[in-house]
């Protein structure tokens, strides 16, 4: 229960922050960017909160229900403009793949010439 009151309490931190001073950022993501923050500089320990996260991951596809559902009332909307959504969605998709290959390929410690290894052909057997 410690878990989940320390995972609480910092999102209702970050939703008082975001009315407080009008924030552009959701109080959510202000709230996870406040516990990072405690994670960080260790006022929060890891192993108080990771079986109640591990819990919510591990359920996290039944929150999404309500969402879903919720989307029915929004199926004329939807059906008129799926062409620009379906864009949207896969053009967005494709930057993220796009920018998460870079940043990848960037952070990638160069590999030496002793770690590569060269076939010729003829020699493969």
């Amino acid at each position: 229960m410690l878990g989940f009151a320390i995972l609480l309490g910092f999102n209702i931190a970050g939703v008082w922050l975001h009315n407080l001073l009008h924030l552009p950022l959701p109080g959510n993501v202000l709230g996870l960017v406040l516990f990072l923050i405690a994670l960080g500089m260790k006022w929060v320990k890891l192993e108080w909160v990771e079986n109640s996260a591990q819990f919510l991951l591990d359920h996290m596809l039944l929150f999404f229900i309500p969402y879903v559902v919720g989307i029915m009332a929004f199926l004329p909307i939807l059906s008129a403009h799926w062409v620009s959504i379906s864009v949207g969605i896969i053009g967005s998709t494709l930057v993220v793949l796009w920018m998460t290959g870079f940043v990848a390929s960037k952070m990638e410690k160069p590999s030496s010439e002793a770690d590569t290894v060269t076939v010729r052909k003829g020699d493969a057997t």
